[in-house]
């Protein structure tokens, strides 16, 4: 079970804004809690934060999920006061419109909703269309574009207007867990392996910026590091609800555990290290398969410098790149004592070559 103080730590992470470009709001809440139990915590220029345990250990290990979400970015305001969009990350345009959003200004959050055409005033055939982005709008209840100028900014980053909330049981709900709870489970294998007197490996733990739009995050933090051995952790698409093919994309359930990925990017030495540390531990998990790309942090760091050795550990999420994706509490503790415990494992003559 997460500790109250792990769940509030989640719960302010999820809440706090961090459209990718706009992470410092989150990066901010993540170094605070980080900073209790590391060695040292250090960012750099693009945003990206790092806290270190035991630094002169081997091997190095780098942890990494990125603290980035997906949202929209303020691009025109009209004469009436009515404000334009882009979106930032890839979000299903059927989803957006009639939701509450959360302007990130200079002076603070403003309130607005999505508009679109009623219903009543649509052409015979237009409901039957998918909405684009660029045909909705958003209201602040602004008089005229010198009134909307005057709260908002061309470029302000925008967020859905939802919060975090427990569903049912140890499910929880939020926009943002693709990939805060990565984030989160960094922090808390951080946390556990700050407890252990004997730590052999260099531990640095990272919560990237812009995984959602280009992984330049991930890129530029492992050439910093240079690790030896590193696992990205993310979100995955369940699979346990209607009208999911389970033959396309693999059986990924909610409250069945972490999933060990296999596929290219993944060092086969990490994966089955991985899969034994579960086991040795009985942490339960699943399989999912990643026959090119994986879509994630794990691809721009297993080709730094001459390449690491890297493995992918991931949360079954289901409404992902949504302002209602739910998870799993169970899973997300796992994965952290995943990690924790792998890390914990290593040795320094351990070899990843293959």
């Amino acid at each position: 079970m997460l500790r109250d103080d792990s769940i509030e730590f989640l719960r302010s992470l999820v809440d706090t804004p961090s459209p990718s470009g706009f992470e410092h709001p989150a990066q901010q809440v993540w170094r605070r809690y980080v900073g209790q139990f590391v060695d040292k915590v250090e960012y750099d220029v693009q945003g990206n934060s790092i806290g270190i345990l035991n630094e002169t250990g081997k091997p190095r290990v780098m942890l990494i999920g990125h603290c980035d979400e997906v949202g929209f970015m303020v691009r025109y305001v009209n004469d009436q006061g009515f404000i334009f969009f882009s979106a930032i990350g890839g979000i299903d345009p059927n989803i957006v419109p009639a939701k509450r959003v959360l302007i990130q200004t200079k002076k603070g959050p403003v309130k607005g909703v999505v508009g679109r055409v009623a219903i009543h005033m649509q052409d015979k055939d237009e409901g039957k269309k998918p909405p684009k982005i660029h045909e909705l709008w958003i209201d602040i209840g602004a008089r005229n574009k010198k009134e909307a100028l005057r709260r908002v900014a061309i470029g302000d980053p925008i967020v859905f207007d939802s919060g975090f909330e427990m569903l049912s049981g140890r499910l929880a709900v939020a926009r943002g867990f693709d990939d805060k709870m990565g984030a989160f489970a960094v922090a808390e294998a951080l946390r556990i392996l700050s407890r252990r007197k004997r730590l052999k490996a260099a531990v640095y733990g990272v919560a990237s910026v812009q995984e959602e739009i280009s992984f330049a995050g991930a890129t530029t933090s492992a050439f910093a590091i240079k690790p030896d051995v590193a696992i990205a952790v993310d979100v995955t698409n369940a699979t346990d609800t209607p009208g999911v093919s389970k033959e396309r994309y693999g059986e990924i359930k909610l409250g069945k555990g972490p999933v060990i990925d296999r596929g290219s990017s993944v060092s086969p030495a990490v994966d089955e290290m991985l899969r034994k540390t579960a086991e040795k531990h009985r942490i339960p998990y699943q399989t999912s398969a990643s026959p090119a790309r994986t879509g994630t942090d794990a691809d721009a760091v297993f080709v730094s410098r001459r390449g690491v050795a890297c493995g992918l550990v991931s949360v079954p999420n289901r409404y992902m790149h949504t302002p209602i994706e739910v998870i799993h509490l169970d899973d997300l503790e796992q994965c952290a004592r995943l990690m924790a415990a792998f890390v914990a494992g290593l040795d320094p003559k351990v070899d990843f070559r293959r």
